[in-house]
């Protein structure tokens, strides 16, 4: 017995002396101490936790070369490999987890909206509920700050640019005519319908390097990823109706929508200021399909319109009016592809097909006009570890256009440009801690046209000041083709240049944002022609220049009041610029100092409503006064505009939907057109150039019919 209990005495001895044991402390980069990590190593069950102090230590009989892996929530897992009779006494500092809700977000320049975004400025919901928008995203851009009220006009001014250096994307890939056509005087519309999107980022200048041939900002579309349920949706309007239907399957799904649009009904009830022969009347339809494989998604996206209208304008010159007529046709493609090649790299692509046909009559002038153009991209991403990321790709524009004129002189003149653009860019992100990053790059374009070579730097850098507050900086070179009106008579040209200097501050707690964002554009090789409108006989320069410097400020508030949300956006902005026509540097027409929106939605749960409002202000706007010395020497009166919007729910499935612009009826002014000749007294007469209503009346029923019989169009609206 003696021997048997030497034995075993012998054996546990030995048990315990062949044992190792590790040890050591761990603490973060302030050297504070990580209370409750997980220390271990890897494929045993040998480990410990830290203690109050950062401290830990265990035994184990595991020998020779092993992994000790220390792991905690929002710190990157350590990892050591070697002989684990040298782990004693360690110090292990880990590094914060970069991708953490709460880390630092590279946004200087840019409103996000999507559920992917940290800093949500506005979700989805907000684009379409906006009650001046009319169910345009671009419309509900309008009320952020950096954008330019041009109630005339309708597209996205930003930050002393004019509409043209706006570029739109449908995931990743260009659009090239993103707009109905229209005449003088009269707002477009953004052509796709907010039904199919999910995300929008709007970037107000120093975005990224991916993106080029856009002198002041780019706004990024992309479509739902995938529909949360088979339905469809039925739509009757005050101005036409509209019909959608979603099909889901194992890996795949179709979204379809139609609508037909005719003002005709609308402007017997409510008459204008414009004598319409035939009221606006447009055919649309747009699809998309989605495909889940293994590795990816792919994605086909079309869409159709064929717009027409005609119409008698009042103009000074003409005491019959201006006779105006239009016929529009519009083909766009989208195909794109995203999918993972292995555990660090990943690709994206696509492509994107434009045909686009225009007729115009003008008094006695016919043009015709057709543009081809093609977008393919390809995108690689390459991440190195949480904090580097790299990014690499190619794209490829090339566009046909031609257009043919004719009139009392004039017969079959045609003339146009084909283009091939090609760029690649290379970009990088790096986290130095979850507290600071940044995000550099680099992007080259080739224009056969131009002949011209450009490289475009860009970077930026945002540190987070606090839990809930950070401070970002951005700069770039950017450069644009001159547009299809200059390139049509002229390829004798440069690109066009700017330069963008952007500091942003921003303060994102629970349900409420503010953001403050000062700027400074210094634009460079604009394009200059020597008469009133680029013309066969027109001699272009790239002479002129100028810059736009302001500061933009935003707040949002969804969580003081209950069942109210919020938002106010104040912009200011000094722009002076030489070019088109202008003789010397001044401030252009379109440019507003002072841009005011105020936007607010209430849902009341007693009336089973949502009932919100938009009110608009702007600063008057500069013109030219010919009976006074001096170019662009008189200003506008302010614009107001105060709109209002009533959702309610008949059912859970029924929307009644009615909405007014400018419901008090304020009598804005866009500008003066004067006369081409003086009077016999020497003066030039003028006449003031009104909306072509002074309000906007819409009243909708919206029914929809899916498989959880609770859905609705409410996020349509």
């Amino acid at each position: 017995m003696k021997y048997l209990i030497t034995v075993i005495a012998i054996l546990i001895s030995s048990w315990i002396y062949a044992q190792t044991t590790i040890s050591g402390v761990v603490f973060n980069s302030k050297k504070e101490p990580v209370v409750g990590a997980n220390v271990y190593l890897e494929g045993t069950y040998d480990g410990s936790t830290t203690n109050e102090y950062g401290a830990f230590s265990f035994n184990t009989n595991e020998t020779n070369t092993q992994t000790l892996v220390v792991s905690y929530l929002s710190y990157e897992t350590f990892t050591m490999l070697g002989d684990v009779s040298y782990m004693k006494d360690l110090k292990i500092k880990l590094r914060e987890d970069v991708n953490t809700l709460d880390a630092v977000v590279l946004s200087a320049g840019t409103f996000q909206a999507g559920d992917n975004s940290k800093v949500n400025v506005l979700k989805p919901l907000d684009v379409v509920t906006t009650a001046s928008a009319l169910g345009d995203f671009v419309g509900a851009l309008q009320t952020l700050p950096g954008t330019t009220t041009v109630a005339e006009d309708g597209r996205l001014f930003v930050r002393g640019g004019d509409a043209n250096e706006t570029q739109i994307f449908i995931d990743g890939i260009r659009v090239f005519t993103p707009y109905y056509p229209t005449t003088n005087n009269t707002p477009t519309r953004g052509r796709y319908s907010p039904f199919l999107f999910d995300g929008i980022t709007f970037s107000t200048g120093g975005y990224s390097a991916e993106f080029g041939q856009a002198l002041s900002s780019v706004l990024l579309l992309n479509t739902i990823d995938e529909p949360d349920q088979e339905k469809t949706d039925i739509g009757i309007m005050s101005v036409g109706a509209t019909l959608g239907n979603t099909q889901k399957w194992k890996n795949s799904s179709l979204s379809v929508n139609t609508s037909y649009i005719n003002l005709a009904p609308y402007n017997a009830v409510f008459p204008n200021r414009n004598d319409w022969i035939k009221p606006f009347e447009t055919v649309s339809g747009e699809s998309v399909f989605r495909k889940k494989t293994n590795l990816g998604l792919v994605k086909l996206y079309g869409a159709f319109d064929s717009t027409n209208f005609e119409i008698m304008q009042e103009d000074i010159n003409n005491m019959d009016g201006l006779y105006f007529k239009l016929k529009n046709k519009n083909l766009y493609f989208n195909g794109s592809y995203q999918g993972v090649l292995n555990d660090n790299w990943s690709i994206q692509g696509g492509f994107s097909y434009t045909h686009a046909k225009n007729k115009f009559n003008v008094g006695d002038i016919v043009i015709g006009d057709t543009e081809n153009s093609i977008h393919t991209k390809l995108k690689f991403k390459n991440r190195i570890n949480n904090r580097f990321k790299l990014y690499l790709g190619t794209e490829y524009f090339a566009t046909d256009f031609k257009e043919n004129f004719n009139d009392l002189t004039i017969v079959n003149e045609t003339y146009g440009y084909n283009n091939n653009l090609l760029a690649v860019f290379a970009e990088a992100d790096i986290f130095i801690s979850k507290n600071l990053a940044f995000k550099t790059g680099v992007r080259g374009e080739y224009s056969a046209l131009l002949k011209q070579f450009t490289l475009a730097p860009r970077v930026s850098l945002a540190y987070k000041t606090s839990e809930k507050s950070q401070v970002s900086l951005a700069y770039g070179n950017f450069y644009q083709n001159p547009s299809s009106n200059v390139l049509k008579f002229s390829q004798d040209l440069n690109a066009q240049s700017t330069s963008h200097y952007i500091f942003n501050y921003q303060y994102n707690a629970d349900r409420k944002l503010f953001r403050a964002e000062a700027y400074y554009k210094k634009y460079s090789d604009l394009v200059k022609y020597s008469d009133e409108f680029p013309d066969f006989n027109s001699a272009f320069n790239n002479d002129g220049s100028g810059y736009a410097t302001g500061i933009d400020f935003f707040w949002r508030d969804s969580k003081s009041i209950k069942n109210l949300d919020y938002w106010i956006s104040y912009s200011f902005l000094d722009t002076e610029r030489d070019y088109r026509n202008y003789p010397e540097k001044a401030r252009p027409n379109f440019a507003n100092p002072h841009n005011l929106s105020v936007v607010g939605k209430y849902w009341i749960n007693d009336w089973r409503s949502q009932v919100g409002f938009s009110y608009a202000f702007a600063s008057g706007r500069t013109y030219t006064n010919p009976n006074e010395a001096g170019f662009l020497n008189y200003k506008t009166k302010s614009h107001n505009s105060l709109s209002i919007n009533w959702a309610y729910l008949i059912s859970p499935q029924k929307i009644l939907y009615a909405s007014v612009n400018n419901v008090l009826g304020f009598r804005n002014i866009n500008g003066y057109q004067y006369a081409n000749s003086p009077d016999i007294n020497g003066n030039f007469n003028r006449r003031a150039l009104k909306p072509a209503a002074d309000q906007f009346f819409f009243v909708g029923f919206f029914w929809t019919i899916s498989e959880d019989k609770k859905s609705n169009q409410l996020d349509n609206l």
